[in-house]
């Protein structure tokens, strides 16, 4: 048994029954937290003298694309329909194992160094079993806690026209080989979901049969609402798959800025949890993202980046802007209804940084292992640096880490009771990182000229 003793200057523990302390403690056993307070009086062959940092949970990235972490910000000014185009039509089917492993390997790695200690990875380009195993590979190797989301692939165009994705099914051979060997564990570090299309992009019987396999193989599953009702592949959406009881608790929708009232309202009632991406959205949907619709039916939403080429990685980044869009969204709606202001601010944001840990723990089915600084849980914990100029001084350490904070202050992260960043620097190999960026480097550059996309000044 090994024990750690971290001697905090402010524990923002997510847990109601501990809420925040000033000068508390935590005590690591292991990979578990067993004690979160004041003046424990623990013996712990390793004391972590934080006096002067924030403690908080580790944040959830609930949706991303990790595989894309080479094409970094090449989209931020693509016009509508060129993500598609450009990335999908062109440069995914052209990566294979390694390429996909050195984008996830360097994507789980900057997801820890911004204090992000859980990473849906949603892994849509499989085009064979070897680029999901070295996709999986990266994320074990990065140290990262992850759900390993399985895509149904993305197909040269040859082979498009013969198997179209409105009627792809999840190859029952490749998702039973995961769940039946590397990934049948659900207490592991890495686990697994599945990835659906969902009825925004594929036909009602190949989205259920996908769910139904899911089911059968106890796995969460996950689909892409991106669309409007009448330019979906099959406009009623998701009511036959809630009369029918294929979704529920299970299973998470991205996005969805365009579901309407009555079939959020059911899917929220379902149990069936809801991932924003604000920043992508932002940048891409002309609906607004769901966040304030989702809390307002008694849901709690979660938070993630979903696609680096487009936005920032960084989930501080993330959770501010998911929290000022709210606000604005609820300021402009009172506005119309000639309401008088606000005299008390309608989302604190103490709540947002729910939506980026206990929502996402939620929204990945760890909600029991993660979210929140609580004895029994997985010890997975950020200190933050409070005496960054930036930050400095810390008056009250929520509005501290929701409104101030980025990455840059992540002094320390814990994954499992394993210090995974120490001292503001990843605990992993240097030269192994800097290798492997140089080989991403090379890797996306080929790939971008295979697929002729041009980026800016070349």
């Amino acid at each position: 048994m090994t024990r750690t003793l971290i001697k905090c200057g402010w524990i923002v523990s997510m847990d109601p029954a501990i809420g925040d302390l000033i000068g508390g403690e935590i005590l690591i056993e292991d990979d578990r937290i067993v004690a979160v307070g004041r003046n424990l009086e623990a013996t712990a062959a390793t004391v972590v003298e934080a006096g002067e940092m924030i403690a908080m949970p580790g944040m959830v990235n609930a949706h991303l694309h990790t595989w894309q972490t080479g094409l970094r910000a090449i989209g931020c000014e693509w016009a509508h329909g060129e993500y598609f185009k450009y990335l999908h039509g062109g440069m995914a089917t052209r990566y294979g194992p390694e390429d996909n492993y050195l984008g996830n390997l360097i994507g789980a790695l900057n997801q820890i160094d911004g204090g992000v200690t859980t990473l849906n990875d949603y892994c849509h380009n499989i085009t064979s079993t070897e680029q999901a195993e070295r996709s999986i590979d990266a994320l074990v190797d990065s140290g990262i806690r992850a759900v390993f989301t399985l895509g149904a692939g993305k197909l040269p165009p040859e082979r498009e026209a013969l198997e179209p994705f409105e009627k792809r099914i999840n190859p029952r051979e490749r998702v039973e080989r995961f769940r039946r060997g590397r990934l049948a564990s659900d207490d592991a570090l890495v686990t697994m979901a599945l990835g659906v299309a969902g009825p925004h992009w594929a036909e009602m019987e190949p989205t259920r049969i996908n769910l139904r396999l899911a089911r059968e193989l106890g796995l969460r599953s996950s689909s892409h609402a991106t669309k409007r009702p009448e330019l979906a592949v099959d406009p009623r959406g998701y009511f036959p798959l809630l009369d029918e009881g294929l979704i529920g608790a299970d299973h998470t929708v991205v996005h969805g800025n365009y579901l309407g009232d009555e079939e959020l309202r059911r899917l929220v009632g379902a149990g069936v949890t809801a991932c924003a991406t604000v920043q992508t959205e932002l940048r891409g949907y002309a609906g607004d993202p769901l966040v304030g619709r989702v809390r307002a039916l008694g849901g709690m939403p979660s938070l993630g980046v979903d696609v680096e080429p487009r936005v920032s990685g960084e989930m501080f980044r993330e959770m501010q802007i998911a929290l000022l869009y709210a606000l604005s969204v609820c300021q402009r709606e009172n506005a119309r209804d000639m309401k008088p202001p606000f005299q008390v601010v309608p989302i604190r944001s103490r709540e947002a940084l729910a939506w980026a840990t206990i929502g996402g723990a939620e929204a990945l089915g760890l909600g029991h292992r993660i979210g929140t600084l609580t004895p029994k849980k997985q010890a997975d914990i950020v200190l933050l640096r409070g005496t960054d100029l930036n930050l400095f001084p810390v008056h009250d350490p929520v509005l501290s880490i929701v409104e101030q904070a980025n990455a840059g202050n992540v002094d320390t992260v814990f994954i499992g009771g394993v210090v995974r960043k120490r001292g503001g620097k990843l605990v992993f190999p240097e030269d192994v990182r800097r290798r492997r960026m140089a080989e991403l480097a090379q890797s996306v550059e080929r790939i971008m000229g295979e697929a002729g996309y041009v980026p800016f000044g070349r």
